[in-house]
């Protein structure tokens, strides 16, 4: 007889390394010490392996065949949605709507529930730390309906002030946006007690989730939130998939975001109907190989125990917080009490592109820039940072490779 699941062993976070294939290949002539999980996460074997195996063995369009290879494709689609369910803690499935990615999820929301429920004079508000994609899209609804962003500071640590937040709160406002972890400086925003203070007005939240569902569990009902978006290739997952969790009763009542196959029922020149849920908001043929494979990265995280992931990491990013603080001249950007393993930091005297394209011919893969957050920067009164993240796949080998390179680029630039 099978073991319950929650008695199954874990795997140990240590072991994670030898899953992904191309940390074990060279950049340079150097091993690659790859440092830009914030952007895009790399793939584990089990991945990439659920990708050609579909592509080889499985491939057919999906809902449309009743021959075996369609049904086929069907069932393992509609399973990785049940595993984003169970992922999320989201009471039903068909509040999983699969898209290409957390922008598309916000732009869905952004035009159809602010399309319909949004009206003049109202207020969106969001947040210094937002990346441009939960930015842009509630510009472009706010212009059309005639509604005025506003946006909580943030204080020294990279924190919101939530204070200000609370003082902003109002009947006029009509959506709160914030992000659940900062991809630029790596501060952990309280959604909880966000929700818990937008609940008072009846105020709607949208989370954006892009950097979270790697690091930490995610809990939508615990949360408290009505929409949530997140991308798959951030979590170890293909590129070109994501999800939108929105409440059922919100998705019911907003209009299809784009019309096509799929999301409709029936279609005459008079009058088409609409597809029930989730196939409301699934217009065309989807991405199959990256909904099934986006499963896959969900089933790899499961092998390891999500506490030990955040511990594991918040070791990692204490470890490389305290060294890099030992480099001269060095200054670490964000330092939230509670933040994920991201670390923003410029060396003075120096420019980040060229540290980055120095550490680059050292094999060691680092973001420099803007990060898509240009408001943050321009507050912070700097043109961009270095960005070192970390996942589970990161070691301290990893970090230590990270200062050595930097004190050598430093030696050469100053």
């Amino acid at each position: 007889m099978d073991a319950p699941i929650h008695n199954l062993k874990k795997r140990l976070v240590r072991e994670a390394r030898t899953d992904f294939p191309i940390l074990h290949t060279t950049v340079n002539g150097r091993d690659l010490v790859f440092l830009d999980s914030a952007a895009s996460s790399q793939k584990p074997r089990a991945v990439i392996d659920c990708i050609n195996t579909y592509y080889r063995e499985q491939n057919a369009n999906v809902h449309r065949g009743v021959y075996s290879l369609s049904q086929t494709a069907t069932q393992l689609f509609e399973d990785s949605r049940e595993k984003v369910k169970d992922f999320i803690s989201a009471k039903h499935s068909r509040e999983v709507i699969f898209v290409r990615g957390a922008t598309e999820g916000i732009n869905l929301v952004a035009q159809s529930f602010g399309g319909k429920f949004f009206k003049p004079g109202g207020e969106i508000i969001l947040s210094q730390l937002e990346h441009h994609s939960n930015i842009v899209p509630w510009q472009m609804i706010a212009e059309e309906k005639g509604m005025k962003i506003r946006v909580v500071p943030i204080n020294s640590k990279g924190e919101l002030m939530m204070d200000a937040l609370e003082d902003m709160l109002s009947e006029k406002v009509q959506m709160i946006a914030l992000n659940h972890i900062s991809n630029a400086l790596g501060t952990i925003n309280p959604v909880k007690e966000i929700s818990a203070l937008a609940r008072r007005y009846d105020i709607p939240v949208l989370i954006d989730g892009a950097q979270a569902t790697s690091h930490g569990e995610v809990n939508v009902q615990e949360l408290g939130v009505d929409f949530y978006v997140f991308s798959g290739h951030k979590m170890f997952g293909p590129t070109g998939i994501g999800v939108l969790w929105g409440k059922e009763k919100w998705l019911e009542a907003m209009p299809p975001w784009q019309g096509g196959g799929e999301m409709i029922e029936t279609v005459s020149f008079e009058k088409t109907t609409f597809n029930e849920l989730p196939f409301k908001f699934e217009a065309g043929t989807p991405n199959i190989a990256g909904s099934i494979a986006l499963g896959a990265a969900i089933d790899y995280i499961g092998q390891f125990d999500m506490l030990e992931i955040v511990k594991y990491e918040r070791e990692l990013l204490k470890y490389a917080t305290e060294k890099l603080k030992e480099i001269p001249g060095l200054r670490i950007y964000g330092e939230a009490a509670e933040k994920a393993s991201v670390i923003s930091f410029l060396i003075e005297n120096t420019h980040p592109y060229d540290l980055g394209i120095l550490l680059d011919k050292m094999g060691i893969a680092v973001r420099t820039g803007h990060h898509c957050t240009q408001p943050l920067m321009d507050f912070l009164g700097i043109p961009g940072t270095v960005r070192a993240s970390m996942a589970l796949y990161n070691d301290q080998n990893d970090i230590d490779r990270l200062v050595d390179g930097l004190v050598k680029a430093r030696q050469m630039l100053t």
